[in-house]
């Protein structure tokens, strides 16, 4: 795999797989505490044949528990091609959904852009996403962003609060968000030491709180797993209807539909989503039904067949209907600026 002659996206890398290193490592160590012992594995991708880069992930094994759980590092550049305005894009973005239903799934993503004039930019994402809320763990996870982010806390968390709001559910995905979108100190190295620790307090919090909500939540009945599906429904209704950084992936090329939609919990409840077409603007009622048609009938199992039918189904959408695009979700309330390192 050729990686991107950068030192910027050098070092981002550097960043993004220490990160991902770690919270495996961390993740496999919860196998071993708790379940069957089975470390997360690792997947390998390549973009254009690794002519512009590629990736990884693990990947959850222990379906004890983990229902899903993936944790990938990227990097594409487009350096042998000075018309593309992006000259290289570095990230981690991870997605674990406990088998549990009283274990919080959590969703972080750290990225570093970089653009062909020069200018670049980090984005941070971390959000606690329960099927049943706890409120100890919502503060918990809350405390650690306050202490993690410094002085961008109230802005992260703004811009976290609008960016994983469903206006047609009128409710947000998860009880916790953290987003700064083109983020730039204007100082690299200060950025680079931020994203790290702040990865690292992350997964740290997470893995604190996941450990104690299984110790604690031994048993699963029934209703709990009721409440599981619908709230996964609500998970994949967001991310296939909503997520910029997913639409944007599934746009760019197909190569690697399969760790995209790696996000996706294990079983969907069609039905529910069927319930929702009425409330959707058009032409995302369109996309709903693309979605609902991609996925079959009644509680659904995402395999992977199922992962590559939603991923064409989205794009699908939105080449058709481009305009679409601007309905997704956004965390500023006006165009943020980019600071020029170079």
């Amino acid at each position: 795999m050729i990686l991107a002659k950068s030192k910027y996206a050098e070092d981002a890398l550097n960043v993004v797989t220490e990160l991902q290193t770690y919270f495996a490592s961390q993740l496999s160590g919860v196998s071993k505490k708790f379940g069957e012992n089975k470390p997360f594995e690792k997947v390998e991708w390549l973009r254009d044949n690794g002519n512009h880069g590629g990736g990884s992930r693990y990947e959850a094994r222990d379906k004890s528990i983990f229902n899903r759980g993936s944790v990938n590092v990227s990097q594409v550049h487009y350096d042998d091609d000075e018309t593309k305005k992006l000259s290289s894009a570095t990230a981690i973005s991870t997605i674990i959904h406990p088998k549990n239903p009283r274990v919080p799934s959590m969703h972080m993503h750290i990225s570093l852009t970089e653009m062909r004039d020069g200018k670049m930019y980090w984005r941070l994402m971390a959000d606690l996403n329960p099927s049943i809320a706890n409120e100890d763990d919502k503060e918990a996870f809350e405390a650690m962003l306050y202490k993690a982010s410094g002085p961008f806390y109230e802005e992260g968390s703004a811009q976290g609060d609008r960016y994983f709001h469903i206006p047609v559910l009128k409710r947000t995905r998860g009880v916790s968000h953290f987003y700064l979108e083109n983020f730039s100190s204007g100082d690299f190295v200060i950025d680079r030491t931020f994203a790290l620790s702040f990865g690292k307090a992350v997964i740290d919090q997470y893995i604190s709180i996941i450990s104690a909500a299984i110790e604690n939540n031994p048993e699963i009945n029934e209703a709990d797993q009721k409440e599981q599906l619908a709230y996964h429904t609500t998970y994949l209704f967001q991310v296939l209807t909503l997520d910029r950084g997913t639409t944007s992936g599934l746009l760019v090329h197909d190569q690697n539909d399969v760790g995209i939609m790696g996000s996706i919990p294990s079983h969907i409840d069609v039905e529910l989503l069927k319930s929702w077409i009425e409330l959707m603007p058009q032409p995302q009622d369109k996309l709903l039904e693309s979605i609902i048609e991609a996925l079959g009938e009644g509680v659904v199992n995402v395999e992977e067949s199922v992962k590559k039918r939603l991923a064409n189904a989205v794009r699908t959408h939105y080449k058709t209907y481009p305009e679409a695009i601007s309905m997704q979700a956004s965390g500023a309330i006006v165009p943020p600026t980019v600071q020029n390192h170079q």
